[in-house]
């Protein structure tokens, strides 16, 4: 089996962020949905369960994070040009996002918004063939 990666998130309210990723163009696989969970599909290889909060807890012996206070982890996503990174951020505004940082460095740029429950993500799209040279 290939290795593929599943991001496990906590929600508040399912529905709206499955909702809030459909805005954005993903889909969810229908055979991993219910309604403790969501299988949001990122491409062939990378999802993200959307857990409802209390289902959360189940796989895990400390408390649930609050994103919205405290950060551990950035969901870094690469896509194919700079427009796509703009055209994914501004759907992830539009369907209630918030803002966070922007990057220009030329041969990378990036932006990333803070989804419905403030879990962060980075829109990235790099030129490989204008990245600095090491020294």
């Amino acid at each position: 089996m290939k290795t593929k990666i599943f991001v496990n998130l906590p929600v508040a309210d399912l529905q709206k962020s499955m909702d809030f990723f459909s805005a954005l163009g993903f889909t969810f696989n229908p055979q991993f949905t219910d309604a403790n969970a969501a299988c949001l599909v990122i491409n062939d290889d990378i999802y993200s369960m959307l857990l409802v909060k209390d289902f959360f807890k189940t796989f895990i012996d400390k408390q649930v994070a609050d994103a919205e206070k405290t950060t551990e982890v950035i969901v870094s996503l690469t896509v194919e040009s700079r427009a796509a990174v703009d055209e994914l951020t501004e759907k992830a505004l539009k369907a209630g996002g918030r803002a966070t940082q922007t990057h220009d460095h030329g041969w990378m740029y990036q932006r990333g918004f803070a989804d419905l429950d403030g879990h962060l993500w980075e829109i990235f799209y790099m030129d490989m063939s204008a990245v600095p040279a090491t020294p």
